[in-house]
């Protein structure tokens, strides 16, 4: 089992984990404050909502992205964004298709972080 509701593994902290913590907050403040609430503080009541919504998935899917990303560099013979930048400002990158392969997965994990609605077809 996996995500916030999985049982934390050899870790020093106990239950309720830090997605469990941030999912709570958010659940609270989407059912309990934003009805309550209207104007600038409902509009940041939402804010809040969507940023505890992001954090929840970088803490869920992070360590994954991370260990994909640094593969993905290493494909391209790079060991990190910024010297992959300068080897694409070099010209040094010279499978094409391989590079905008590895640019297209990091994009859609950061969208699977930011906001997974971008994803869909809606």
């Amino acid at each position: 089992m996996t995500g916030p509701d999985a049982p934390s593994e050899a870790g020093p902290h106990d239950v309720p984990t830090a997605a469990q913590l941030v999912a709570a907050v958010r659940d609270f403040l989407q059912s309990d404050v934003l009805p309550a609430v209207e104007g600038r503080v409902r509009f940041h009541t939402r804010v809040a909502i969507n940023v505890l919504g992001m954090v929840e998935r970088e803490i869920e899917l992070g360590p994954a992205h991370a260990a994909e990303h640094a593969a993905r560099l290493a494909e391209l013979g790079v060991s990190g964004d910024a010297e992959l930048a300068a080897a694409i400002r070099a010209g040094r990158i010279e499978d094409g298709h391989a590079l905008t392969e590895a640019l297209e997965r990091t994009v859609r994990a950061k969208l699977e972080v930011a906001n997974p609605r971008y994803l869909t077809e809606d």
